[in-house]
């Protein structure tokens, strides 16, 4: 059933304008009576609607049902990645979407070796945001995660301190996830480096700031790799793949 998102959703009618009105007339080809599915993004509750009235410019619905969707995980993980290479952001974000991620921060880190400019960033950042929505949509999200702006990494380990679980992922060893995930945390904030990992200076302010290390096993990962690896595992460790 086509899904799309909406900030609030207010009684029993809810009004879809703009792109997505055009998409469900125009290339869904959808009509009056026809179900779809409205997510609000701020509460995580799914709304099943049929269509009341369809215009170019408007969708009017009216809801037969809500609930809380299932597909949001009952822990909330930012990741925090340092800028890769080539387009291998887009896949992160496209697949950490996908394996139920609440929030992408990208970061600056020392082996970034990518350092676009301020009017490319923001460029980038509408399209990551962009694939971020396309994605929610397509694994049946009740929500749309946040593609923040991106941050120096020492900006990123300030902001990661403040939550009670953090966690950067250190080719060169660490804690057991499965050990730090014990305490069964509602959220958690993971940092990933790009090509090359971290240094041992960026490490240890991590954890001047109370950031734990932990690794992803005996293996290298490629830095498109590690984070869709960690978010399998926190997902699985949570029961969120169940």
């Amino acid at each position: 059933m086509p899904r799309f998102f909406v900030e609030h959703a207010n009684g029993d009618k809810i009004t879809i304008t703009g792109d997505d009105a055009a998409h469900i007339s125009r290339v869904l080809r959808m009509g009056v009576g026809d179900d779809l599915i409205v997510c609000e993004n701020s509460t995580d509750i799914e709304y099943f609607c049929k269509i009341a009235d369809i215009s170019a410019s408007a969708v009017t619905l009216s809801v037969d049902r809500s609930q809380h969707s299932a597909a949001e995980p009952d822990v909330k993980v930012h990741l925090y990645q340092a800028l890769p290479k080539s387009d291998k952001m887009e896949l992160i974000i496209q697949k950490a979407v996908e394996l139920g991620v609440c929030e992408i921060t990208p970061m600056l880190t020392r082996r970034c070796v990518s350092r676009p400019d301020a009017k490319s960033l923001a460029k980038k950042r509408e399209r990551w945001q962009k694939i971020a929505y396309e994605a929610a949509k397509q694994s049946g999200r009740g929500r749309i995660p946040v593609v923040h702006p991106v941050v120096e990494y020492k900006d990123a380990v300030q902001q990661m301190g403040k939550v009670p679980l953090s966690i950067l992922f250190y080719e060169l060893g660490g804690n057991k996830l499965k050990e730090l995930l014990q305490s069964c945390p509602s959220q958690v904030s993971i940092a990933v480096g790009a090509e090359g990992g971290f240094d041992e200076e960026e490490v240890a302010c991590a954890v001047e700031q109370g950031i734990r290390t932990a690794t992803l096993g005996k293996r290298i990962l490629r830095c498109e790799t590690a984070p869709l690896c960690a978010l399998s595992a926190i997902m699985f460790e949570t029961g969120n793949l169940n």
